[in-house]
């Protein structure tokens, strides 16, 4: 690639700034804002995905789970469960469309476009149940069941465009998201453990993510080349990155903790949830590390509990997560978003210093620092965020 003039100069006054941000070490503290989006008259409610300032999830109502979709608020809540359902629940949302299942007489694989009227049913032919887990670029993955077996499933928006991901040699498998053509999940194989997948679109270009030393593993979820989940190493169900191999694997698992597990990954961040030693899971975020974990349980008000994060969206400098968190005062799960509020904090730990710097410059280089949000990663990124970065938040 061919760099101009002015990017060369960015570069050069990059690393001689770089000796000057060593000495600067502030530790001003950054913040996470928590919104609940727990909507009136639901006994629990979920949110499993965002993107695009859209969240998904489902709440219950009675008996019944209803497929739901928020925009950042908890009156915002919108009920999209199809007619004649009794049951449903969104997983994911990308592009404005919004997937999950529904059931009307079988679990039908659904896709959305923001309403309950819009709802598409993508059972291929011949399938008893289906459902979508995930979502990109006009794209859904997720499983069909036919002739009793699971298959992992890749559609194109219509039940005709199915397409059997199923490794010839499983017993069953599962897609549980979707990136860039990209699709990741688990495999069974014989009598053998569970197995993290990661294919390209057909069943034949199926690769195995588990890591050398690993018995057990899954991959939940994909995004710019990065694959996250879980991998029981050591007897420890620990938290996962991978970058297209089981030899690039990556243990997220936090110092000191019990078990840890990665459900989502956006922009370079990882959430999932982290058991810690009272025995309770927290909603946790990751930058590529172990020792980069954010513990975001945190931020919750004293009467949660416990809380997962499931689901998270890079957007420019800031990074938005959603989970749930059982609130002990209320006696129920509620679906709740963090948003981080200091752009400059740019690892999301809580705290701005030099490491945010530095890894603003990784990021500069990989050309993801679209600080300004402007669509691309330019020199002015870098002098926006200087000016930021010494404001303080």
């Amino acid at each position: 690639m061919t760099r101009s003039p002015s990017f060369l100069g960015t570069v050069f006054f990059l690393l001689a700034f770089a000796v000057c941000v060593c000495g600067f070490d502030s530790n001003s503290h950054a913040q996470w804002e928590v919104v609940n989006l727990h909507p009136v008259g639901a006994a629990d409610s979920y949110a499993l995905g965002v993107h695009d300032r859209q969240q998904v999830g489902y709440v219950r109502i009675g008996l019944g789970s209803r497929a739901s979709l928020w925009t950042g608020t908890a009156a915002s809540w919108v009920d999209i469960s199809p007619p004649g359902a009794t049951r449903s629940e969104a997983f994911d949302v990308h592009g404005g469309q919004q997937v999950g299942w529904a059931d009307i007489g079988s679990d039908r694989a659904s896709l959305w476009n923001g309403s309950s009227a819009s709802w598409v049913d993508l059972n291929p032919a011949g399938s008893s149940d289906a459902v979508v887990f995930g979502a990109d670029a006009g794209q859904q993955a997720g499983y069909a069941i036919l002739s009793g077996a699971t298959h992992a499933s890749l559609w194109s928006g219509t039940a005709t465009s199915w397409i059997d991901l199923n490794p010839p040699e499983a017993n069953r498998s599962y897609a549980y998201d979707i990136s860039n053509g990209q699709q990741v999940g688990v495999a069974t194989f014989g009598v053998g453990p569970d197995r993290a997948i990661l294919w390209n679109g057909t069943a034949a270009s199926w690769v195995d993510l588990t890591p050398a030393d690993g018995t057990d593993s899954i991959a939940y979820g994909v995004s710019d080349g990065q694959q996250v989940g879980q991998a029981d190493v050591g007897a420890v169900g620990r938290a996962s990155l991978w970058a297209g191999s089981a030899a690039s694997w990556i243990d997220l698992h936090p110092f000191g903790t019990t078990a840890s597990r990665a459900y989502a990954v956006d922009g370079g961040m990882q959430v999932g949830r982290v058991l810690v030693a009272n025995g309770r899971n927290h909603a946790s975020l990751w930058s590529g590390t172990a020792a980069s974990w954010v513990d975001l349980h945190l931020f919750l008000p004293s009467q949660f509990l416990m809380s997962e994060a499931r689901g998270v969206w890079r957007d420019g400098p800031f990074t938005y997560v959603v989970g749930f968190g059982y609130n002990n005062t209320t006696g129920r799960d509620e679906a709740l978003m963090w948003r981080s509020t200091c752009p400059t904090d740019w690892n999301n730990n809580g705290v701005v210093n030099s490491q945010d710097f530095f890894r603003f410059i990784a990021d500069f280089f990989e050309g993801i620092s679209d600080f300004n949000n402007d669509g691309s990663t330019t020199s002015q990124d870098f002098f926006d965020f200087l000016v930021a970065f010494f404001a303080g938040c």
